[in-house]
């Protein structure tokens, strides 16, 4: 039974920018990081741990199957195993989603779930070098450009990429350039509250940084929100599509960025997490996934919102705190426009920013979201939240928590 397990002490490391504090670190070394700093605030767990599930969007061979290898290298037991999963940009959430349903089925009592990514370190490659080169030069790609285009396959590709996704929903939900940049704007304004107020100090695992000639440095703030952003500067930003599309509004300001982070929860049953003294702070009341057309896969979060909500017997109304991630504004405002939601609502919506101020780091995004969502639910003593996503390709994911 679902409501036999539970979500315990979901925390991350600072998201870092792209290139940025964490631009020495692979995403497996993030990972380790926050594992290692899970166990250290939950004595006596590593030696139960049965399974490590972590996703990751942009992996290289350094670390196949990186569940396993952040497991070893935090220094759990051999006899934990350990796997990776890639639902894009919902990989995070689908880590804890299938860390639950094994718990709940038995196969495991206790897992740890989570994510790492380090899109600063993603790879460079070619499939055309190991059976000799063909004509005078080999041909390599840019895996963070290949992933965005290719995610629904040959039948259904997107050229533009995610962008183009984004205008797409502009346009067919009549959404304005100047409304994107505010909610970019009060995003950014949000997640610096947030940080000035200590809000993110408890969820955040710190990471030391080695360097050799600054030495070791710790970082425990997120990189990305800037005091800074205002509409003014905003609105002097170039559309990154405007040559292709005159009518482009999505520019580098009002959308996430590309980020380096990682993230981590324990998921077990309520008998291990008593025998053990682990604080549950959620159990997942139910979740669903779906599929959207590739072209619009920013309005993912609706349909399976919908198919949650129903299995969960609830409504919009009745989610107290709601977790939509930024991946433009234009994809929030489309959703938002679906769901019909008012100026009100958005007072229970990403209340300490999203994607666009704290930064998207895809394998780890799910597992950051889930870490501020538990404890906003506690500090406004709320009895459910959603966590829902977009994802690349042509997809939506949701998941429903009630206090535990």
């Amino acid at each position: 039974m679902l409501n036999d397990v539970v979500i315990c002490d979901p925390v991350r490391t600072p998201v870092g920018r792209f290139g940025g504090q964490f631009k020495s670190l692979q995403a497996q070394q993030l990972g380790r990081a926050v594992v290692e700093g899970l166990l250290a605030r939950s004595p006596g767990v590593a030696e139960h741990v049965e399974d490590v599930i972590f996703a990751q969007c942009y992996p290289t061979m350094d670390a196949p199957a990186v569940g396993r290898v952040v497991g070893l290298d935090a220094g759990l037991p051999e006899d934990a195993g350990g796997y990776q999963l890639d639902r894009r940009c919902g990989s995070g959430l689908q880590a804890v989603i299938n860390a639950v349903m094994q718990v709940a089925t038995g196969g495991s009592q206790l897992v740890i779930a989570g994510g790492a990514e380090s899109m600063s370190n993603a790879p460079f490659y070619s499939t055309g070098a190991r059976w000799g080169i063909k004509g005078s030069s080999l041909e390599f790609h840019d895996a963070l450009a290949q992933g965005r285009i290719t995610a629904g396959g040959i039948n259904y590709p997107v050229p533009g990429g995610m962008l183009e996704t984004a205008e797409n929903l502009r346009e067919s939900h009549d959404i304005l350039r100047d409304a994107q940049d505010e909610f970019s704007v009060e995003s950014h304004r949000r997640a610096v509250a947030a940080q000035e107020a200590g809000r993110f100090d408890d969820e955040i695992i710190p990471v030391t940084v080695r360097d050799r000639r600054k030495g070791d440095q710790v970082f425990d703030k997120d990189e990305h929100p800037r005091l800074d952003v205002s509409l003014e500067k905003l609105a002097g930003l170039t559309p990154i599509r405007i040559k292709i599309d005159p009518k482009s509004t999505v520019t580098a300001g009002n959308a996430s960025g590309q980020n380096d982070g990682a993230s981590a929860c324990i998921v077990t049953t309520r008998a291990m997490a008593d025998r053990l003294g682990l604080k549950a702070y959620v159990t997942m009341r139910s979740w669903a996934v779906a599929g959207v057309p590739a072209r619009t896969m920013g309005i993912g979060p609706v349909p399976a919102t919908a198919r949650a909500l129903d299995r969960a017997g609830l409504q919009l109304k009745d989610i107290d705190v709601i977790e939509l991630n930024e991946a433009f504004a234009a994809q929030v405002l489309a959703c938002t426009k679906d769901w019909g939601l008012g100026q009100d609502d958005f007072a229970r919506m990403n209340v300490n920013g999203s994607g666009i101020s704290l930064g998207h780091p895809v394998g780890a995004t799910g597992g950051r979201i889930l870490a501020g969502l538990v404890r906003t639910m506690e500090r406004q003593d709320a009895r459910y939240g959603l966590e829902t996503m977009c994802i690349g390709g042509g997809q939506g994911l949701a998941a429903i928590f009630e206090r535990a």
